[in-house]
């Protein structure tokens, strides 16, 4: 699914309890970038192929989101594979934290285990053409009230004065995205 380094220091050796002429050793890992306990789950969600479900990885925690995202893929590539046009349906009822809003717009828009960006600058990178949709096409955000108030608070950088909201929002709108921002109460 996705490969990680093992960086280990040998700790300690000492006769094996298998043979005279082997040794046993203890070794130590030194690497801090170690998946996180809930990308288990993701795992072994993932093991058999690609998700065909929307929003398998709502009930995860945000580490566990983060895990899944770095599964998904953006693809397909190439020449004439972006196709313009049409419109997608955003499931916002999930999109609370980083990671579930950048799911949650994949997934509208290339579907499960697809990303369209994994953050703000991947957002506008892939927005700028290449994968299957490119803009100009329509997104309807449904619940888009859940991510403005979750994200109401979280200013991106030291002295942004707008919500990662609205600067993915500003994203789109660049990049030649149509959003319709719909809420519970109007849907």
């Amino acid at each position: 699914m996705y490969h990680r380094s093992v960086d280990v220091d040998i700790a300690g050796v000492r006769p094996s309890v298998v043979g005279s002429s082997l040794l046993d050793l203890t070794l130590t890992d030194r690497s801090r970038d170690r998946p996180s306990l809930e990308a288990r789950a993701v795992h072994e969600t993932w093991y058999d192929g690609e998700p065909s479900r929307p929003n398998l990885w709502a009930p995860l925690t945000t580490r566990g989101r983060y895990a899944w995202l770095r599964l998904t893929t953006s693809g397909p590539y190439g020449p004439g594979i972006g196709r313009s046009g049409g419109e997608y349906h955003l499931d916002g009822r999930f999109a609370t934290d980083v990671p579930g809003l950048h799911l949650a717009i994949g997934e509208a828009v290339l579907g499960p285990g697809r990303e369209l960006g994994r953050s703000r600058f991947w957002l506008r990178d892939r927005l700028g053409g290449g994968p299957a949709v490119v803009p100009p096409f329509t997104l309807v955000w449904h619940d888009s009230d859940i991510a403005r108030r979750a994200f109401a608070d979280q200013a991106v950088e030291c002295g942004a004065s707008s919500s990662y909201f609205d600067q993915v929002l500003e994203i789109l709108d660049e990049r030649g995205v149509t959003v319709i921002l719909a809420s519970a109460d109007l849907d």
